[in-house]
């Protein structure tokens, strides 16, 4: 007779929580999370919306740090839509060059200032329908915006950071971004989402790491069924 198969335990911090949410659960863990967070916002450096947005184009796959190294001598040199529209492709991919795919994110740049100047009057648009409209501008970057300069609650920003923290503490099992964000949406009350998506964002880089979660450390882990199923 063969020997008997156990099921293997999830280490604590496993990245996917087969529970179903508990709508009180979720808003006592946001609520810890505020505690421990108090005055989450985005970390990026910016004057208004139109700053925050060319910024978080940069934002992608870098990190804040950087960008807010860079951002500064790019303003400096591009002070408004009209003279980035018209940059030159060289040396603007020469002043973000250390913020990764420096090609695409200029060309990326060059052709959302594009869209501002002739499209919307030099003004960056306050709708998720025409944020969304510019090129190279998708859902995420339209939430930031939208949540930090303009105090809107449209959506709920899922980065790398929000994504694992979701699927570890059970609120959603979906892997694409946007149906994660459906489901935060469903879950929180909406004038919770922008400060959501920040608090667990800090959440993320500071305690629940993608490799090695600090879950001892962890105001939330009492709730965490991700951390309880390694014993944390």
């Amino acid at each position: 007779m063969g020997r008997r198969q156990t099921a293997k335990a999830q280490p604590a911090g496993s990245d996917v929580s087969t529970e179903p949410p508990d709508p009180d659960k979720a808003m006592e863990v946001l609520r810890r999370l505020m505690e421990r967070y108090p005055g989450a916002t985005c970390a990026l450096v910016h004057r208004d919306a139109w700053q925050l947005l060319c910024a978080t184009i940069l934002s992608a796959q870098c990190t804040d740090k950087r960008v807010n190294m860079v951002t500064p001598i790019l303003f400096a040199r591009y002070p408004d839509p009209q003279s980035m529209a018209e940059a030159d492709p060289a040396e603007l991919q020469e002043i973000i060059r250390t913020t990764g795919f420096f090609r695409e994110k200029a060309k990326s740049l060059i052709a959302v200032n594009q869209d501002i100047v002739h499209r919307f009057g030099g003004k960056v648009p306050e709708t998720m329908e025409e944020l969304t409209s510019l090129r190279g501008v998708a859902r995420k970057t339209a939430n930031v915006v939208l949540g930090t300069a303009f105090g809107k609650n449209e959506g709920v920003v899922v980065d790398t950071h929000v994504k694992r923290i979701a699927r570890r503490l059970g609120w959603t099992r979906e892997s694409d971004p946007e149906k994660i964000e459906r489901d935060l949406m469903a879950l929180f009350p909406r004038d919770l989402w922008t400060v959501l998506g920040h608090t667990l964002i800090l959440h993320g880089r500071e305690i629940c790491d993608a490799r090695r979660p600090r879950c001892a450390e962890c105001p939330v882990a009492d709730l965490c069924p991700s951390a309880a199923l390694g014993g944390a």
